[in-house]
């Protein structure tokens, strides 16, 4: 489990192909002096397993799955991400439960910068707006961001100035894909209803 509370942005210094994957090769001090092979580790919101720590670089294997229902696919080395290290009991929650299993590729539709502040509409399915409503969480590339308006093809946030300056959306322009986990408890709430109409 994870909070969306983004612990640290890093570079990529490699993708590496390993069909039908890649090997993601991350360089992260911060990340690298406390993790251990198999430690599970958010990245743009994406869970994935530690295969290797070499130095300050920790290593991931992004299969043909994550692939196609991430945007980790489009990554390059030399672009940032955003990495979160998993939820330990006892530990504060400061975002929201996120599970780190993206549901889904969204689009920055509108980006709207004032001063140092920044609103953003983001694209998505119907599936993932069915379950988002305004003043409700929602994780954008691992991201806990609150929703100030939902409509039938987007949503929006606002973004306050430190969001921008420590994670990897400051950096998003309209048209860059964005991985989108919405609320774990709407997804229950949705199947319940779907059950209780059969």
């Amino acid at each position: 489990m994870f909070t969306g509370l983004v612990e640290t942005m890093a570079e990529v210094s490699e993708v590496v192909s390993q069909p039908p994957g890649v090997r993601l090769i991350i360089r992260v001090p911060r990340i690298a002096t406390v993790s251990e092979i198999g430690d599970s580790i958010a990245v743009n919101g994406c869970c994935l397993t530690v295969v290797r720590i070499d130095g300050e670089k920790v290593e991931f294997e992004a299969g043909e799955e994550t692939l196609g229902c991430t945007s980790l696919g489009a990554l390059l080395a030399g672009q940032y991400v955003n990495l979160e290290t998993a939820l330990c009991a006892g530990d504060p929650i400061g975002g929201h439960y996120m599970t780190g299993h993206v549901d889904a590729v969204g689009w920055v539709a509108e980006r709207r910068d004032d001063h140092e502040w920044c609103m953003m509409r983001f694209r998505a399915s119907q599936v993932q707006l069915r379950q988002m409503a305004s003043k409700g969480s929602v994780a954008v590339d691992g991201v806990s961001l609150t929703l100030v308006d939902v409509t039938e093809e987007d949503f929006s946030v606002a973004l306050i100035p430190h969001t921008l300056e420590v994670t990897t959306l400051g950096q998003r322009r309209v048209g860059d894909s964005v991985n989108l986990e919405t609320d774990i408890l709407a997804k229950y709430v949705e199947r319940q209803l779907e059950n209780f109409g059969e």
